[in-house]
């Protein structure tokens, strides 16, 4: 016998692996979306000028879960592949795309920064292509897993240019909050 693990084993090491990063990718995700109070719902927001290719709000909840279930399914695998060449760099590279993609719902949604929301998504763009290819070098599936991810950040940077000018004052509509404070 000259197998290390059989090929059942490889394949319930992944499914460990993913029973880890998808719960982790979706939780982390969705508490950024929570915190930052992102979405309809957000005065601040809904007072922004939209596009008229915006999507309903729910379509924004159901894409990011879909996508960041696809992430973590990718990552699995590769975290999975021990010894591959490149692994390193590509996991470096996930994370580093990842953290940035989580920053993004507040400086966008809590800091009403959309012009540096603009250029923070082309950035996490420039990653993600990056990811998806180291991806590629480690387990070509992986990246294919990617591709949706890829797709929806276009759109994402997209959307979020249209509003940018759309809303060229989109910085000054946060409405001040009434003190409480009676002048005499």
């Amino acid at each position: 016998m000259t197998e290390i693990a059989s090929q059942g084993q490889l394949r319930e090491s992944a499914v460990r692996w993913g029973l880890v990063t998808v719960p982790a990718i979706v939780l982390l995700g969705t508490l950024s979306g929570r915190l930052s109070n992102s979405g309809y719902g957000n005065p601040w927001f809904d007072a922004l000028d939209k596009p008229g290719f915006m999507p309903p709000g729910w379509a924004f909840g159901v894409a990011w879960t879909l996508l960041y279930i696809l992430m973590g399914i990718a990552l699995a695998m590769i975290l999975n592949a021990r010894g591959a060449p490149g692994r390193g760099r590509a996991i470096g590279l996930f994370a580093v795309q990842l953290a940035l993609n989580l920053g993004w719902s507040p400086l966008f949604f809590a800091a009403h920064q959309v012009t540096l929301g603009f250029w923070l998504i082309l950035v996490i763009l420039a990653l993600a292509a990056a990811t998806t290819l180291a991806f590629r070098a480690v387990r070509p599936v992986a990246a294919l897993l990617m591709l949706p991810y890829l797709g929806w950040l276009i759109f994402a940077s997209t959307l979020n240019f249209a509003i940018d000018r759309l809303n060229p004052d989109a910085e000054s509509l946060v409405q001040t909050r009434p003190s409480a404070q009676i002048a005499l």
